[in-house]
């Protein structure tokens, strides 16, 4: 690490020296939120996507996930982090006011649950794109097993402003194309938020816990903490544990995605979406009329590699994100490791957000070598620990080859962070700087993370998982059914409902070719094109970063 600080000093003091003019307050943020809508009882909701929400295939902002009964909402990206996350509380306003009598359950981790057959697909309507779509999740189910891929999550998007890559290629003094710098440089930045990934369930991690019909039917060596919960006494994020989705999901595939470099990345993925796979291949793909999957290969397509950050550009209609990224390079990074925050309605928090934008900046300016087979090893072992078990006092994880005890490590890394929250600020004692002032709180204290406070919560009021998290959905429901929506946004979330509603039926009666044929012509877009793109076009404010896209 010595000589990736001596990189780091150096870049933040020429960041320091020159005339930054706030363009790093320019930098973009989004959110995309999954929230699973469960029915009084607190069993996974079975109704569709309410209609009132507009077509889930064409909403820019209200979509869902694997279920119909997993919603996700998503904002646009900009760079005023309190008018975004006014955003999403009026997205949440909006939707609380058609939901009958369901919630949005507050947890990461689901509610009851009745097995597999009780969790519905996701349904898109009738043309070939929205039968992709459903097809592609049922592979997913076939694959891993419906009860995992209801677990819900918050993606945070980030990418550099416009005028914050000029800048920072020229104190670099790189020669190569300014599209390539900007993709090597979040290649860098995405195998640092890798390396120091295991921060994230530490500080934010909010599912210790979990309720015992998530894992009926499997041998797990959780502990009981009542009738109905198992946990690990000092566990963080059981969602970005062994039983939430990991990549044990590739285990015996072979697969693991390559962050060498954005062309590496590429045809890491590549070589997965195009290699048959013997497991997949007993699944079968079309069993009689009906797809079981998209293919038998080790993906089906490039989102099913589950990953805790991902290298993202925008896509055309039905474009594959692998080709998006070769024609036009990365865009943006997206961060999938945080767990719902149950003490926050929204599930985020401004907080939150601030220390993230310092942990881009530091991720990005720390220097970043190559993850060979040794530290990929130690990356995935060092998450899981930090989730299973991150507020032992005694936990270490591994860096360099050596042990180094997680809270050691953390005070590092925050220490060492502070010079570029400052530079995210504009100056000192600034919000990203405050924050980061909270989370080393939080690693002197362990009791004052979210995970240990849930279970103390629970503990306090003798509920189970499933108590604390059917009052605190039941709580927030509350807050927002009482809130009111400025008039101008909800004439926009009831336009935006008609529009994509018309959307949808223009796509079902624009269909000229067959399920089977939409399919061939989607997987023939061409693996590679001549070179990583030099798109160097400004990114629009007013447009999301997108939602998963699967």
């Amino acid at each position: 690490m010595n000589d990736s600080y001596t990189k780091y000093d150096r870049r933040v003091s020429r960041l320091a020296r020159a005339a930054l003019d706030g363009c790093l307050q320019q930098n973009l943020v989004g959110l995309e939120k999954e929230s699973l809508r469960v029915s009084p009882a607190g069993t996974i909701a079975t109704t569709p996507h309410p209609r009132a929400f507009g077509s889930a295939l064409a909403h820019p902002y209200i979509t869902t996930d694997f279920s119909d009964a997993l919603l996700e909402t998503i904002t646009p990206a900009m760079a005023d982090k309190h008018g975004m996350l006014g955003f999403l509380y009026d997205l949440h306003v909006f939707v609380h006011r058609h939901l009958g009598d369901e919630l949005l359950w507050a947890t990461s981790m689901p509610c009851l649950l009745e097995g597999a057959d009780s969790i519905p697909l996701a349904r898109y309507g009738s043309s070939n794109a929205a039968r992709m779509k459903t097809v592609y999740r049922r592979g997913l189910g076939n694959r891993y097993g419906r009860v995992m891929q209801v677990i819900a999550g918050v993606h945070y998007n980030f990418s550099f402003s416009d005028a914050f890559w000029p800048l920072y290629r020229e104190l670099e003094g790189d020669s190569s194309g300014p599209g390539i710098f900007r993709s090597d440089a979040y290649m860098a930045l995405t195998r640092n938020l890798q390396r120091f990934g295991w921060l994230i369930p530490y500080l934010f991690g909010a599912s210790p816990a979990v309720c015992k019909t998530f894992v009926q039917g499997r041998q797990v060596d959780l502990k009981e903490l009542d009738q109905s919960t198992y946990y690990y006494p000092y566990a963080t994020s059981l969602r970005m544990g062994d039983i939430g989705y990991q990549n044990s999901q590739t285990a015996g595939t072979g697969m693991k995605a390559s962050y060498d470099s954005l062309d590496a990345y590429i045809r890491s993925l590549t070589w997965a979406i195009e290699t048959p796979c013997p497991d997949y291949e007993t699944i079968g793909v079309k069993i009689g009329e009906r797809y079981e999957q998209l293919s038998a290969n080790v993906l089906q397509i490039e989102n099913e590699y589950y990953s805790t950050v991902r290298p993202k550009q925008l896509t055309e209609w039905m474009e594959k994100p692998s080709l998006a990224l070769r024609r036009r390079g990365v865009r943006y990074v997206e961060l999938r490791s945080l767990d719902v925050n149950a003490f926050h309605p929204l599930g985020v928090a401004e907080e939150q957000l601030h220390f993230l934008d310092a942990f881009m900046l530091f991720c990005l300016l720390v220097g970043s070598p190559r993850i060979d087979a040794g530290e990929r090893k130690a990356i995935d072992e060092n998450l899981l620990l930090a989730a299973h078990h991150g507020r032992d006092p005694l936990l270490d994880l591994n860096r360099n080859r050596s042990a180094i005890r997680l809270r050691l490590w953390a005070e590092e890394l925050l220490d060492a962070m502070f010079v570029a929250a400052e530079l995210m600020d504009g100056g000192s004692d600034g919000p990203s700087a405050e924050s980061l002032r909270r989370q080393q709180e939080k690693v002197r204290n362990p009791e004052l993370t979210p995970s240990a406070m849930m279970l103390a919560e629970m503990s306090t009021n003798a509920e189970s998982f499933f108590d604390y998290a059917r009052r605190t959905s039941e709580q927030y429901r509350d807050q927002f059914l009482g809130a009111s929506l400025e008039t101008q946004r909800a004439a926009l979330f009831e336009r935006l409902s008609r529009e994509s509603q018309e959307r949808q039926q223009e796509l079902e009666r624009s269909d000229d070719v067959s399920f089977d044929e939409f399919l061939e012509r989607y997987f023939a877009q061409p693996a590679q094109v001549a070179g990583i793109g030099e798109y160097t076009g400004a990114e629009d404010p007013s447009a999301g970063f997108g939602g998963s896209g699967g």
